[in-house]
């Protein structure tokens, strides 16, 4: 894993991984940026590694190890309850891939999920204009090629 490049205007941070294992821990890194309360959109192809992130997140947060956190396609949303320094988080992984309108969404109860001591990563959020409007910033992975993964992290100011 390196860091591809400083991070460019303010609050964009680029990473480059080479194996799941190194995705996880970047993952665990990365939950250290990302204090809630939050909601970013997680952006990649099927089989970027989306999940693999999320497990290195929930993993620095006490909150689940990393087989235990699954991708959420059919049930839509997982909860997880950790720290940070101390601090009691809601971990809550969304996957909205297979929903197909806002009516929809509304029944996951988004705004009820953000709290102040909130994480919400949601998984092909960006299909949705009502989710990115309330992020707070996104992930995005690009495959690089074999399993080397680029990541791009985004905050809104």
């Amino acid at each position: 894993m390196s860091n591809a490049a400083p991070p460019a205007q303010g609050r964009i941070h680029e990473f480059t991984t080479h194996s799941g294992a190194d995705t996880v821990e970047l993952g665990r890194k990365l939950a250290r940026l990302l204090a809630p309360p939050q909601l970013l959109i997680l952006r990649g192809d099927l089989g970027t590694g989306k999940t693999t992130l999320v497990k290195g997140i929930a993993l620095a947060m006490d909150a689940a190890e990393p087989d235990e956190v699954t991708s959420p396609t059919f049930t839509l949303l997982h909860e997880y309850d950790g720290a940070l320094d101390g601090r009691p988080i809601k971990l809550f992984h969304l996957d909205v891939y297979r929903l197909e309108g806002e009516r929809q969404l509304e029944t996951l109860g988004l705004d009820e999920l953000l709290t102040p001591d909130a994480l919400v990563l949601v998984e092909w959020g960006e299909k949705f204009a009502s989710i990115r409007k309330k992020s707070t910033g996104e992930i995005l992975i690009a495959s690089e090629g074999g399993d080397a993964r680029k990541i791009t992290v985004t905050l809104k100011e």
